[in-house]
């Protein structure tokens, strides 16, 4: 296990959350259904780390659990509302778009159903995180964000933002950019912040931590 790794999970017990270890993207499925139970409602964001561990395939052909899967939905208000019952629902998979070495975790959201569930809202949360996602502090996840995640998830998303044309953020162009400064296009993804740190409900958040790298 890579020692960034490790110093981010030690950090992030630290934090009361609860830390798995897997070294490969095909141990994170079993520890996922280890935290599972049959029967139970399970939300997810638009999580390609979850994609490429199998977890979304995995959940969405089993049948042992009530999964709320958007991914298929094409009306945005159906989207909406499927969204809002994942704030009741038991468990809720997520990914990260940076966790410090300190222990907190970093995501930026747009439609904000993920930031809302990690802050308040399923019963527990299970993150997944490749390595690459381990950075040294805060000002380096919102580098990071501003550089890595955005930008690629704009292509995914195929939306009309500038960071999805130049590749990063058009705020890095200003003197001192701050952590919220971007574009004011109407695809904007970057619209809420959260910053996750000593948790007061210890090891309702569990983060799996892959030595490998994840999604973006």
């Amino acid at each position: 296990m890579e020692e960034k790794v490790l110093i981010a999970g030690e950090a992030l017990k630290r934090n009361k959350m609860a830390v798995y270890y897997a070294e490969t993207k095909d141990e994170v499925l079993p520890i996922v259904l280890s935290l599972l139970k049959k029967g139970e409602v399970i939300g997810m964001g638009g999580c390609t780390s979850a994609m490429e561990c199998g977890v979304w395939a995995y959940l969405k052909k089993c049948g042992d659990y009530n999964f709320l899967d958007r991914i298929p939905l094409e009306n945005e208000k159906d989207k909406q509302l499927l969204c809002h019952y994942m704030l009741l629902a038991n468990t809720f998979i997520s990914g990260a778009n940076a966790i410090t070495e300190n222990g907190e975790l970093y995501n930026v959201d747009g439609n904000s159903n993920r930031v809302s569930n990690i802050a308040y809202g399923a019963e527990q949360v299970i993150v997944i995180a490749g390595k690459n996602k381990i950075v040294k502090d805060l000002d380096e996840a919102i580098y990071r964000v501003k550089t890595v995640a955005a930008p690629k998830n704009a292509l995914r998303r195929k939306v009309n933002t500038p960071c999805a044309k130049i590749g990063k953020c058009i705020s890095l162009n200003l003197p001192s950019p701050t952590m919220t400064d971007g574009c004011r296009c109407e695809d904007r993804m970057c619209c809420n912040y959260l910053v996750s740190a000593q948790q007061r409900y210890e090891n309702r958040i569990k983060v799996i931590l892959v030595n490998e790298e994840l999604g973006f």
